[in-house]
């Protein structure tokens, strides 16, 4: 018999948490709970010895388990069946069948059934909730609603909706700070209001949009982020400052000015569960690299409260615009220039950028130019001579991924940020924040895979045995949850030394390790994709569907080791640090 995928006792919370094995897309549906048992049992309420209902190993638990079940289930029809009923529809006039006690006609459904009519035949007037989720996640019963005509008479549902927020019980599908069973030198009571407050915020308003987004490749909805405007989230993406100073962030849930880099790292990170690597990007990124530059190095106070409130209002949006086809990671390698006028008074601006975050629908470019003795960083303001289009990448469009061309922009000086022939400094001071953030999505990424898979190897049946019970896929599973624990350790000790370390001081200490650290995460996602993708099969390479997480993880992984600076470049960089500090000593 498997036991629960770890559902424990929690008397910390007001309701608790459930182990939710099926995660839905439907709006306004949250993820699913459902605790599986495996049985040899023949009989109509465990076929094909897989039991949707709640089981224990001793009386004892059996009590503890049942007093953590919920007592909602998804609405449907009150008229009630026999099950001797439902086995009489077995006709081509009349095909009935059983999920989790909900009976469903699919009679006018047989010819729009995607796998064929066949399949469905097969279960009719049977009870094929084990067939059903060997194949389908349950979001697909959501979908089809309306086929429910009713329910068996005395039994009840044992799949249930938890309520927004909630955690995951799967074992390492959170991070241990967020398990009961496990304390942390570094959270405290605002950082776990604030955990809880952004799943509620990610999971009703970001989650539904961005699993319509990353299919469609339209970009992300002005709706959304006034939403998250309002909420404080968009303040909150840009990491600890002032600028969080007397804004109602997440109805209270943290104080601006107690806000520091593990709250950020929160953030970031709970954002990722949606599972769609494009409309991450999509989902203002270029703010996050871009408005920095506003904030740290805009010399004229009124432009910056301006492009920044504008910007945090959602009004307008803002990318960073360095990379080129010439020069991605060599930087100094920039060719589009940036020439004075006569008059001293704007500079003429001709290039092109590639591969920008959020390009194709920014308002301000922050973007670096070629001037007279060195770099420079100008914001340029979408107009007359700027045109942008849409790059086709690996992920979806929703990113906004954009190919710019200055064609003589004309751009005061005023828009110059930090000093001419210095924008190395700008672009450089960015790299940390940005690294790192890249750092924690990824990490929360490759651990929604491993939670996906450890469910899916639990759930799945080959050769009339559960892949968990395969020795190899043990091994794998392993592997992965080895690299996603040290590589979120590492990140929790970086994030402190950003918590206690100055600014001025983070650039000369922490950059090579945030360097190695990003290049060690997106080596560590290469490793997850390929043995989770060997877990799961042809539904790994299939974007719909039971292993549409898994897809999305291997098809997009490489962004993170390409974006904020390759994996050779990072480690080189990391290396040289080390040497800068280098004592004479020898062997």
């Amino acid at each position: 018999m498997l036991p629960c995928l770890g559902v424990a006792e929690d008397r910390s919370r007001s309701r608790p948490p459930l182990c939710p094995l099926f995660r839905t897309t439907e709006r306004c549906i949250c993820r699913l709970s459902i605790k599986l048992v495996f049985s040899s049992s023949s009989s109509p309420a465990a076929p094909s010895s897989l039991c949707l209902l709640p089981r224990a190993d001793s009386e004892n638990d059996s009590i503890r388990d049942r007093d953590l079940l919920p007592t909602m289930s998804l609405a449907v029809p009150s008229k009630t069946f026999t099950r001797a009923e439902v086995a009489k529809n077995n006709t081509e006039d009349s095909t009935w069948f059983i999920i989790d006690t909900v009976v469903y006609d699919v009679s006018e459904f047989l010819d729009a059934h995607p796998g064929g009519e066949a399949v469905l035949r097969q279960v009719a007037g049977k009870d094929a909730t084990s067939a059903f989720y060997n194949l389908h996640r349950h979001e697909v019963l959501v979908k089809y609603a309306d086929l429910a005509i009713g329910t068996i008479a005395g039994e009840k549902q044992s799949i249930v909706t938890p309520q927004l927020g909630d955690l995951s019980t799967v074992p390492y599908a959170e991070p241990l700070w967020l398990t009961p069973q496990f304390k942390s030198p570094y959270f405290n009571d605002s950082h776990r209001r604030l955990q809880r407050a952004m799943r509620i915020f990610t999971d009703e308003h970001i989650t539904p949009e961005a699993l319509e987004k990353e299919r469609t490749g339209e970009y992300v909805s002005q709706d959304l982020i006034n939403k998250m405007s309002k909420a404080g989230v968009l303040h909150m993406r840009m990491g600890p400052g002032k600028h969080l100073h007397g804004i109602n962030l997440l109805d209270g849930a943290v104080d601006g000015k107690e806000f520091d880099y593990f709250h950020d790292m929160i953030c970031s990170q709970e954002q990722v569960r949606a599972a769609c690597r494009g409309f991450q990007d999509g989902n203002m990124a270029g703010m996050v690299i871009g408005l920095t530059c506003i904030l740290n190095f805009c010399k004229d106070p009124a432009m910056k409260k301006r492009i920044s409130d504008e910007v945090f209002s959602g009004e307008k949006k803002i990318c960073l615009a360095i990379t080129e086809a010439f020069a991605g990671s060599d930087v100094a390698g920039l060719r589009t220039t940036a020439k004075k006028t006569p008059d001293g008074k704007h500079y003429i601006v001709n290039g092109t950028k590639k591969w920008i975050t959020n390009g194709v629908f920014c308002d301000y470019f922050v973007t670096g130019v070629k001037t007279d003795k060195g770099l420079s960083v100008l914001l340029i303001k979408r107009g007359e001579g700027v045109e942008t289009k849409a790059i086709k990448t690996s992920y979806s469009p929703a990113a906004g991924t954009a190919y710019i061309t200055f064609d003589n922009v004309k751009v005061p000086v005023e828009n110059l940020l930090g000093e001419e022939n210095k924008g190395i400094y700008v672009i450089l001071s960015n790299f940390n924040h940005e690294r790192w953030t890249m750092a924690c999505a990824t990490i929360r990424y490759m651990r929604l895979v491993v939670e996906e898979s450890l469910k899916w190897a639990h759930q799945r049946l080959v050769f009339k045995k559960r892949l968990i019970d395969q020795p190899v896929i043990r091994q794998k599973l392993a592997k992965m949850i080895a690299l996603c624990e040290s590589h979120q350790s590492w990140l929790e000790t970086v994030t402190y030394q950003m918590c206690n370390m100055p600014y001025s001081e983070q650039a000369k200490h922490l950059g090579g390790p945030i360097a190695l650290l990003k290049m060690s995460c997106t080596r560590a996602a290469h490793e997850i994709a390929d043995e989770a993708v060997q877990i799961w099969g042809g539904r790994g390479l299939t974007q719909t569907g039971m292993g549409r997480v898994i897809e999305n993880f291997n098809r997009t992984y490489k962004f993170d080791a390409i974006l904020g600076g390759a994996e050779e470049v990072l480690g080189d960089l990391g290396v040289r640090q080390a040497m800068k500090f280098m004592p004479k000593a020898v062997l």
